[in-house]
């Protein structure tokens, strides 16, 4: 299930290719809008902040890939997070027409309502929520016949999992993330991050304007919802928990030490960026290094236990 080095190294182009290109341009502008994010970097590291499109080829791996294959690779990540936060506010996820498209549709692994004790934190999550099936909608929508179906996503096991690796748990222990208002911050927080640093590695392979444009828009959305939950765990004390998640990240997607938590550097962090004020970057290998929980190259594992559908499906081998 997860990557044992994983947790050692933590606690110590087209649409799909067959698209017409036409079609795929045409059922975008219909929708009338687009996807993209931010991130963060480390200091003095300035040129990181830029996309490496080295972690966006399928078959070359300098090779750029079509405008629909990165939209499918946001589309399975905009799954994840939808059917986190849905469950969270709702107690249910996707409706059954919102989930189907090419590739091996998969069902979702836990996930239920939480009994949040904060009004502010609560209206997060509602509104978070309602953004990120929002971004599902309109990725469907642009992509066409050319979506790809929801994979298999776990939830539980995967969070288990990842706060087993960070620390938060010991190894045998289960972390609910919907079982307080803290844990579901800490699971949030996990996808936040992530979520900003692949739209942003993202945004620059988009060649159509209207799909960078609405990219942006969607960039922006997600560090937004970065920074509402990083403020809310820095208002509820959780930054320690934060920092051991974000070297965990670490120790997933590379040997450059990117990641920043809540504080750093003795100070709080709600804005993580370089001496610049840039947000870093991660290839679409880094993410799924993240979401597969491990740090070799893989196709499957951790929140998609059957891997991504589309294109772009592969982590990196980070050893």
């Amino acid at each position: 299930m997860f990557d044992k080095l994983f947790i050692r190294n933590a606690i110590d182009r087209s649409a799909e290719n067959a698209l017409d290109r036409r079609r795929f341009l045409r059922s975008a502008s219909a929708a009338g809008m687009g996807v993209a994010g931010a991130g963060l970097l480390t200091a003095g590291a300035a040129g990181n902040a830029f996309a490496d499109t080295s972690g966006w080829g399928h078959h070359d791996p300098h090779a750029k890939p079509s405008d629909g294959a990165v939209l499918n690779f946001a589309l399975n990540l905009e799954y994840l997070e939808a059917e986190f936060y849905l469950r969270a506010v709702k107690g249910y996820g996707l409706s059954a027409t919102m989930v189907t498209g090419k590739g091996k549709p998969g069902g979702v692994k836990g996930g239920r309502k939480v009994k949040f004790k904060t009004k502010a934190v609560r209206a997060y999550a509602e509104e978070i929520a309602a953004d990120e099936l929002a971004h599902v909608k309109f990725l469907r929508s642009a992509l066409g016949a050319a979506a790809v179906s929801r994979p298999a996503i776990d939830i539980d096991a995967a969070f288990t999992a990842a706060a087993t690796a960070a620390g938060l748990i010991k190894p045998g222990q289960k972390f609910d993330a919907y079982a307080n208002e803290n844990n579901f911050l800490l699971a949030a927080y996990v996808f936040e991050d992530v979520g900003v640093t692949a739209y942003k590695g993202a945004a620059p392979l988009i060649t159509n304007k209207t799909f960078l444009e609405a990219a942006a828009g969607i960039l922006a959305v997600e560090a937004y919802h970065a920074a509402n939950i990083r403020t809310s765990l820095v208002a509820a004390g959780l930054e320690v928990p934060s920092v051991a998640i974000s070297n965990a990240r670490d120790s997933l997607d590379g040997k450059t030490d990117l990641d920043q938590g809540v504080t750093y550097q003795g100070k709080t962090n709600i804005v993580p960026t370089d001496a610049n004020g840039i947000a870093f970057s991660r290839g679409a290998d880094q993410v799924l290094n993240v979401v597969y929980l491990t740090p070799k190259k893989a196709t499957k594992g951790g929140f998609f236990p059957a891997g991504v559908n589309g294109e772009i499906n592969t982590s990196r081998a980070n050893g």
